[in-house]
């Protein structure tokens, strides 16, 4: 293992943290739980096999992923998230939360998932009026879909499709994320590409978590398969 050779635990997090793709294993790791190598690279477009074969076994030396074998038909290695694994979520989630000034611009090139898309909701956003009525938005962005259900001051999300939405949010991946992050208003998402249908005082009751939020909720768990 390379290491910087310093006596800091900045540094000591970087040896085994700052190869590139690292962070991005661990989270498809947290959302996609127990997973099989094939579902690792899928996760991760761009990846080369080699490379994704390297990163997982430093990542396992290092002890924080952990592998087992999936018992017939399936019988094929499942990595998942040791305990010093499962201990970033709250890293990832401030840095996902820092990278949002990040996100005004979407590049042509850029791969965007379903995964992505439900995770911004459940990890980047709060609902303001626990007393309200549930509801159920629909997003559709780039072909991809997600669900966000919000009540009882709760935001969860997940991939697929809603049954009957009480909101429908359509459009390019930077106007819907941009939006329920607070990156945009809906002024600027529309005159991008979203278009909106159904209940919009459903938008009200998102508002956007900032830095002051999760320092009063450390725990506060969220994801397709972090917590259900």
């Amino acid at each position: 293992m390379r290491t910087y050779g310093q006596y800091c635990s900045i540094a000591r997090a970087l040896d085994i943290l700052g190869d590139r793709w690292t962070l991005l294993i661990v989270r498809e790791l947290l959302l996609q739980g127990r997973c099989r190598f094939t579902d690792l690279k899928n996760g991760l477009p761009g990846i080369a096999t080699n490379l994704l074969s390297t990163r997982l076994k430093e990542l396992e030396d290092a002890g924080l992923i952990g592998r087992e074998d999936a018992p017939p038909p399936v019988a094929t290695v499942l990595y998942t998230l040791a305990a010093d694994g499962l201990a970033l979520e709250p890293v990832l989630k401030a840095l996902g939360l820092w990278g949002l000034r990040y996100m005004t611009v979407e590049r042509p090139a850029d791969a965007f998932q379903a995964r992505w898309l439900a995770y911004a909701a459940s990890w980047f956003t709060t609902d303001t009026d626990p007393d309200a009525p549930p509801g159920v938005i629909q997003l559709l962005a780039a072909d991809e879909r997600a669900v966000i259900e919000v009540g009882g001051g709760q935001v969860h999300s997940r991939i697929g499709r809603a049954v009957d939405p009480d909101l429908v949010l359509d459009g390019p991946p930077r106007a819907i994320l941009g939006l329920l992050t607070g990156v945009i208003d809906i002024d600027l998402a529309t005159r991008i590409g979203l278009t909106v249908r159904g209940r919009r005082d459903l938008l009200a009751r998102l508002r956007p978590v900032t830095d002051d939020d999760r320092a009063s909720q450390p725990g506060r768990c969220a994801g397709s398969h972090v917590c259900d």
